[in-house]
Order: C-alpha cells, then structure tokens, then sequence
C-alpha cells in the first residue's frame, strides 16, 4: 500500500472526477456520502456518476453532480468489448481523477481504458492493481459498507469519516407523491414493499397482508409499493388484506404507477416503511423513514443495513446465515426459516410504536 496524504493536505485539485458505481440500486444510494465528501473537498470539480441503467434518474437533481449516466450493463453495453470502447470515448473528455468501488473486471477494463491520471479503486481482485494508480483496503469484514466507500477518499487526504447522506429529488417526483397523499385519508400511513430481486430475501407473502390487516384495523393508511413484475404479488396481498367495509379507500395499491425517484417521494412521506433487505430499503433509510427491515438469507455483519435510530433490522439466529451476499433464488436449506420464522406478532410489536397505534 502506498503512503497517503494526511487529510487535508493532498495539495491536488482536480477538474473532472468519474464515480462508478453500476452495481444495485441501493449500492448507488450508499455511495451518496462519498459523493458529498467529494464535492466538498473540490467544490470547482465536475463530479459524473455513472450507474446502472434504469437508475440514474434518481439521482438526475443530485445538487453535487455535473451528469449522471446510465451504463447497460445488461443490454446494448453487455461484456468487456463494449466496457473497453466505452473507456477510450470516456477517455476523450479529460477525466483527471476516477474512482470505483465496483471491483467486476469489465469496471477495471473502465478504469484503464479511461486513463485519468489519478485512478482510484480496492486493493482486491488481484486485476485492481493492473487498472488504478491507487488502491485501498475494503475492509469488508470490519465496516459498513458506507465506511468501506469512504477508505476511496484517502488517497486524496480525506478523513474516511461518512457525512450525513441527503437524497436530491426531482421537483416532478415530489410533486406525484404530494398528489398521493392528498388523496389520502386522515391517518398515519404505513407503506410495505414486499418484492426483492432475490426470492429468498422476501417475507411471506401471507404475512404482508397480516401486518397490512392489523394497520388497517388500528386505524391506519396502508401504502403496497412493488416494482415491474411484482405487480401480481401486490395484488394478493392487497386481496387478502381488505376484509370488510370498514378498510374501504385505507389500503392503496400503488403497484407498478411509480418511477423510482417517485416511489422515493413516497418512501420519504411514511410514518413507518416495512421492507425486504432491498433498494426501497435504502431509499427509505437514506430519508430517515422510521423503518424496519427484514433480513433472512443476509445479515447485518455485511454491512448493508440501514443504519441510525429511525432504523430497526429484525432477523433471526441461524447457523446457516449468511447463505450468500445477496441471497438465492430458493432456499439451499429448503425451509427458508430464516424469513418464516421472523413473525408477524414480532414485527407489529415493532410497526405500531412508530405508527403511534395500538
């Protein structure tokens, strides 16, 4: 490892700065911090965020950043060629400092290809030391995953110490959630997002509606969030859920009517969210939505959860926990204990001293 600058005293400025981050939604939510120290430390700098396709608009009225661009990963971008193209047109607009905490080699292949004087990224895999001028230690088995972003900003004399992270929205996103909740009947309103990309990171179903039931009955609006594909599964939840007259217009089904920078409005409005281990998890917490997130294949020593007092992470002790970084498609074990086993009873003991219900 090289010797880094002390804090403060790096002596360098720089013009234009590329941050890539093109892995999950709520990966690009945690680099927000890092992102701010930047512009902090180089107020004149240009700072371009690069991330994954389909995500970029949520950050499109982030105050600290010059551009933020999709990268499809998945679609026309696809393999090494393509990262490697990319790098040499990014190349031609005079990035001076690069940094990524995206460790793929297709990123490393980024990185080089771009060729900033100043190219900053994890001491691990091995192809790191190939593409960046400066590597650091991830830490991964000691920090949260927003102090593992911070060790980036040593080599440029920075504390790796986490600002408070603040969500820049759209005036348009704002605006639908402020439609939607004036729609809303008198109550405090409880928003669920029952879906993940990961099956085996998702409570049952079953037991959504059962806290979606008891939120109701106590006199509750209850916001069903989902993202595309997870349209049918709102729908169930919101079927057995409503079981009389009297919870007529309390349950709203927003199912597959939101954009993300939308559904991030929503999220930041809650008296209480409950949630999967997944983005909308992080959308929330990065509002300081009082929150309460269930974990099952996942567990809090990775360093994803949310964090801070508005933040409660229910799991349960197994010896087979953690079964991956993020999850499975079914249950190595076959009896996905570690979500059926988190009840409902535990969880509304939870909910409702945030909603203020009984």
């Amino acid at each position: 490892m090289k010797d880094f600058p002390r804090p403060g005293l790096s002596g360098q400025e720089f013009r234009r700065i590329g941050i890539w981050q093109t892995a999950f939604l709520g990966d690009a939510v945690l680099t927000l911090p890092l992102i701010q120290a930047l512009k902090a430390r180089f107020p004149a700098a240009e700072l371009h965020l690069f991330v994954r396709a389909g995500v970029e608009s949520l950050f499109s009225a982030q105050r600290e950043l010059a551009s933020v661009r999709p990268f499809a990963k998945r679609g026309a971008q696809k393999g090494v060629l393509a990262a490697c193209r990319l790098g040499r047109e990014l190349a031609r607009e005079g990035f001076d400092l690069w940094i990524s905490p995206h460790t793929s080699l297709r990123s490393a292949l980024v990185a080089k290809s771009v060729g900033a004087g100043m190219r900053i990224g994890y001491s691990r895999p091995c192809w790191n030391h190939l593409a960046y001028t400066h590597l650091v230690d991830r830490r991964f088995d000691e920090l949260h995953e927003v102090e593992r972003l911070m060790q980036l900003a040593l080599p440029l004399g920075l504390e790796p110490v986490a600002p408070a992270p603040r969500l820049d929205l759209p005036p348009e996103a704002s605006a639908r959630a402020g439609a939607v909740f004036a729609a809303l009947p008198q109550g405090p309103v409880l928003g669920l997002h029952p879906g993940s990309t990961w099956p085996t990171k998702c409570w049952p179903e079953e037991y959504f509606a059962d806290i979606a039931r008891r939120a109701l009955a106590a006199g509750a609006v209850v916001l069903l969030f989902a993202g595309p594909g997870e349209e049918a599964l709102a729908a169930r939840i919101a079927t057995a859920a409503q079981s009389g007259d009297n919870t007529s217009g309390r349950l709203v089904n927003l199912a597959g009517q939101l954009d993300i920078p939308a559904l991030a409005a929503c999220l930041g409005r809650l008296d209480a969210c409950l949630t999967n281990d997944s983005g909308p998890m992080h959308l929330a917490w990065v509002q300081d939505t009082p929150l309460v997130a269930l974990f099952g294949p996942t567990v809090r020593q990775l360093g994803f959860f949310p964090r801070g007092r508005n933040s409660r992470v229910l799991e349960m002790s197994l010896d087979c926990r953690p079964c991956g970084l993020h999850g499975h498609k079914a249950c190595p074990q076959k009896h996905h204990a570690c979500m059926r086993d988190i009840t409902p009873d535990r969880v509304w003991d939870v909910l409702k001293g945030m909603l203020g219900v009984q």
